[in-house]
């Protein structure tokens, strides 16, 4: 052989070399990561391979698959009662993703999680077959819920909690979507629609929108003023007077019942009335820390797991405030923002004797089986205000629901408690004000705890009040867990 014939060969053997090299660093180090890579479209075309697991709701499958007839995607993603279950389960679409429980438990629901894995899927590298997702949601409080939304034409959102477990008993949105029109891999036209004004339609008010809470917010301030010792008589007259002007201003504070009525109140009458020169001249008392304090106790500046994460969460101001903007959020305004989980678990932990329970909105994660992965059966709590205070929240809130604005929250045979709040927004008040309730209830040793948020309606603006608009729905919510 002569010795270009001999270079040549070499050569060539180091090509080889080379390449079963390179083969061995690909399968070896980089297979999984090529796997896993986003712009893998076969995890995609896997995902939807065979039909998906489903998410539960009290037994009964709220999601299912059906065949496509395409060569990509042999299923696509099928939703019983898509708009009144949308703000739980997401959605599921070859196009554009998930969202919510679709979005946490996507690996589960496509068999792709390593957990349900069997031994011989693992020897063959086989896909799981799929688990399933069962939700704490009640059936019956949400569609109650979501009927008494749409029949008044309000748009708005709701959350109910077992106060004494956590369980998330229904998230609510009106309008709301149907999570179905977006599940192939064809439908940007319902894609562009849906997302269109900022994608408002797809909007989860519920967990994942922060307002204002006005007047709901009292009960936070009043939480804060009893463990703090500013208020230890509900019958007491504070000796704040009325007119108000907030402190390091010359603004006059007004309250709706008027100056007569909110002068030189006590606690008690403060709530059920609503007045404002009470409960911002607490916080101006209290000071930023101490309320602040009492708002992250009770879950504001934290994001929520549910698992479904509340992002952006309810807020406390955390930078320094000037004296007239503390006493402005303790009337629930200046720069406090809450959702409505946010105030469900305020009255939740009023209701639970001062204890919070995590809130959830999932039991079990099982595999196709039912064997269970993940159990959220006993969730986290912590005691964020006394018995005592929790005892004196309560009796104030049943004057509200039994002399004041939250009469027609009343479940007959229960007992009920509740907080009416109006919150201004827009410049100068431009926009109509939000129309908030929270309430509590419980009958032969149920417990439910509520709150409604109303962002527009058909009622003439004069008429905007959590009693009017709010309490109603409660009160329907109330009912329809505590009579089961």
């Amino acid at each position: 052989m002569n010795k270009t014939i001999r270079r040549a060969s070499v050569f060539c053997l180091l090509l080889v070399l080379a390449l079963l090299v390179r083969v061995t660093w690909v399968q070896a180090y980089q297979g999984q990561a090529l796997a896993d890579d986003k712009n893998n479209r076969r995890n995609l075309i896997g995902q939807y391979e065979n039909p998906l697991g489903n998410i539960i709701v009290g037994g009964e499958a709220i999601t299912g698959s059906t065949k496509t007839g395409g060569k990509d995607f042999g299923y696509k993603r099928t939703y019983t009662n898509g708009p009144l279950y949308a703000p739980i389960t997401g959605y599921s679409s070859q196009a554009f993703g998930t969202s919510m429980l679709e979005g946490v438990y996507k690996n589960i629901l496509n068999g792709s999680d390593n957990r349900l894995k069997t031994m011989m899927d693992m020897l063959t590298d086989k896909r799981a077959s799929p688990g399933n997702v069962l939700t704490t949601i009640d059936a019956d409080v949400q569609k109650t819920a979501y009927d008494a939304l749409q029949g008044k034409n309000l748009q708005g959102a709701a959350v109910a909690i077992d106060p004494s477990t956590g369980r998330i008993l229904a998230v609510v949105n009106n309008p709301s979507f149907d999570p179905g029109r977006i599940t192939g891999a064809t439908d940007q036209d319902a894609w562009d629609e849906l997302s269109a004004d900022k994608g408002k339609a797809m909007e989860n008010v519920a967990l994942r929108k922060p307002q204002a809470p006005g007047s709901t917010f009292k009960l936070v301030t009043l939480a804060a003023a009893i463990e703090n010792g500013l208020v230890t008589n509900l019958d007491q007259q504070t000796g704040i007077p009325d007119p108000y002007t907030i402190p390091g201003t010359r603004t006059p504070l007004p309250s709706e019942a008027g100056s007569a009525a909110c002068n030189n109140v006590s606690p008690r009458t403060a709530l059920k009335l609503s007045c404002n020169n009470v409960f911002a001249e607490l916080a101006h008392k209290l000071g930023q820390d101490k309320m602040r304090a009492m708002a992250e106790k009770l879950g504001f500046n934290t994001q929520i797991d549910t698992p479904v994460r509340t992002n952006p969460p309810s807020k406390y101001p955390t930078k320094k405030m000037s004296v007239d903007q503390v006493a402005q959020t303790g009337i629930g305004q200046f720069d406090v923002q809450a959702t409505p989980l946010q105030m469900a678990m305020v009255t939740a932990a009023i209701e639970n004797g001062g204890r919070l329970v995590a809130p959830h909105m999932v039991s079990e994660v099982t595999d196709s089986g039912g064997s269970v992965l993940e159990s959220f059966k006993d969730p986290k709590s912590q005691q964020v205000m006394s018995e005592k205070t929790a005892s004196m929240l309560r009796d104030a809130m049943r004057t509200v629901a039994t002399e004041g604005g939250g009469k027609t929250a009343q479940v007959p045979g229960a007992e009920v408690g509740g907080k009416t709040g109006t919150a201004q927004r827009g410049v100068n008040n431009s926009l109509p004000p939000l129309a908030w309730f929270t309430s509590y209830g419980k009958l032969n040793g149920k417990q439910i705890a509520v709150a409604i948020v109303i962002e527009n309606s058909d009622t003439d603006r004069s008429e905007i009040g959590g009693g009017k608009l709010a309490a109603p729905i409660a009160q329907k919510m109330m009912e329809a867990w505590l009579k089961k």
